[in-house]
């Protein structure tokens, strides 16, 4: 089995459905013709920084904070951002002079499911998302975007 087949069916099977058991998407991956250990799939779920958080629906429920659209688009991101953080349910990036709405903009075109909105700068982007356990994902995420391009940009 293809790793790279299998984080993305997870990456689609828990954007598609509200997934809070690794049994539930043990099963879901079964579907598509996917086997997958418990311990593979506890792997997975590191590797890809997928966490547990509320849904909208009160479910407890496996949220990636990642879209399954190609990374290679980041590019501007990555050439933007200097560094990436979060406090509570906000995070931050700081941008070079003039690029926060640049960085934004790719941030919006994600319509990534935890975020409840931007606001840009000259220098600064605020995200708001709707947890911290959303924040914490999606700051995971932005960092590894931030490096793509830019593996020197370590902040």
């Amino acid at each position: 089995m293809d790793k790279k087949r299998r984080h993305s069916a997870i990456i689609e099977i828990i954007a598609e459905h509200e997934v809070e058991t690794q049994g539930e998407l043990s099963r879901l991956l079964k579907e598509r013709g996917i086997n997958a250990t418990q311990a593979t799939l506890s792997r997975d779920i590191n590797e890809l920084h997928i966490t547990k958080c509320e849904s909208e629906t009160g479910s407890n429920r496996y949220f990636s904070g990642i879209s399954n659209e190609p990374i290679e688009a980041s590019d501007i991101f990555s050439q933007s951002v200097i560094s990436v953080d979060y406090a509570m349910n906000t995070v931050v990036l700081k941008c070079h002079a003039g690029l926060a709405d640049a960085a934004c903009k790719v941030i919006d075109e994600r319509n990534l499911e935890p975020v409840v909105g931007t606001i840009a700068g000259d220098d600064t982007v605020f995200i708001l998302t709707k947890t911290e356990n959303h924040a914490k994902a999606l700051c995971v995420r932005l960092k590894q975007l931030q490096q793509i391009a830019n593996p020197q940009n370590k902040r």
